[in-house]
């Protein structure tokens, strides 16, 4: 893989600036405020005022110009998604989605549909910067490409993700479906009630996964494993993503965020390493299948 090649020193002054801002920007600050509710306007326009400071500096500061691509895909993924949390709340769309009829499938499509469309805002504004599909990995991938080691997961040399692209698909929803049950089993009672929903279940796994993969994943590998490396990026966007599931995830809490930042180290690096989306989104729909379903259950 080519990757720029900044001296040490520069890169690691990078490294700091983009994990501080990154912080700063993330749901790390609503965690503190333990905002459950939603987040208040001053607060989105004080990490709004931090990206735009953020853009000036990497536009200005000849050692930090690499990160530009970074900043204007945070200030990009911090309007999108406050705009779809205004389209989400107005009375249209409300009124589409928010009563009437069976409430698992018109909520979960309209949370969905949002969900798309900051999905292709973000694919549009990660095409204007990185020029290229292939460049954010808006691709299949390379489904058989080898597998870097890992050795604290116990995997060695000479492993192709055509063989643990099952294996930590079907290991994660394992995981996820144990933590279901365990939480909730009395909502299992209504597994019969509940089969018209199933086919709902599928597609929304599928939907909220690429939708997730393509909005919060590739933009940020894409900016960011060419300037910080790959290690660097892959942790980054693992501890962005984690912390925007310690609120609202399921799980949520400590251990929704340590949960979600390793299978999100999983995504991303098959991302990373096939140059492609494919093995990301299928692991990332089989584990929002037990999630899926729980709701499921929970709503009849």
């Amino acid at each position: 893989m080519e990757t720029t090649s900044p001296n040490h020193r520069t890169g690691w002054l990078m490294a700091a600036v983009a994990w501080l801002v990154m912080l700063l920007v993330s749901d790390l600050p609503n965690i503190l405020l333990n905002l459950r509710q939603g987040e208040p306007d001053w607060l989105f326009l004080t990490k709004a005022g931090v990206l735009v400071v953020f853009l000036c500096v990497t536009l200005f500061v000849p050692k930090l110009r690499l990160l530009w691509q970074v900043a204007v895909i945070f200030l990009a993924f911090l309007l999108i998604r406050r705009a779809s949390a205004w389209l989400g709340g107005t009375a249209l769309w409300q009124n589409w989605f928010g009563q009437g009829g069976n409430r698992f499938y018109r909520g979960h499509l309209g949370w969905q549909l949002l969900g798309l469309l900051e999905m292709t805002a973000m694919i549009a504004v990660t095409l204007a910067v990185r020029r290229q599909p292939s460049a954010f990995f808006l691709a299949k991938g390379q489904l058989d490409a080898p597998l870097q080691p890992v050795r604290w997961l116990g995997i060695g040399s000479g492993e192709r993700w055509s063989t643990f692209g099952w294996i930590f698909g079907g290991c994660i929803a394992a995981g996820i479906a144990i933590f279901v049950a365990a939480s909730s089993w009395s909502a299992f009672s209504n597994f019969g009630k509940a089969a018209a929903l199933y086919p709902g279940v599928i597609l929304f796994a599928a939907m909220n996964a690429l939708s997730e993969e393509l909005t919060f994943r590739s933009p940020l590998l894409s900016t960011t494993h060419e300037v910080i490396g790959q290690g660097q990026a892959l942790a980054f966007s693992s501890v962005f993503f984690g912390l925007a599931h310690f609120l609202y995830g399921d799980p949520s809490g400590v251990i929704g965020f340590l949960f979600t930042a390793f299978v999100a180290f999983l995504f991303g690096k098959s991302m990373l390493e096939t140059r492609g989306s494919l093995w990301a989104w299928f692991m990332h729909f089989v584990a929002d299948i037990p999630i899926f379903l729980l709701y499921a259950l929970t709503s009849v």
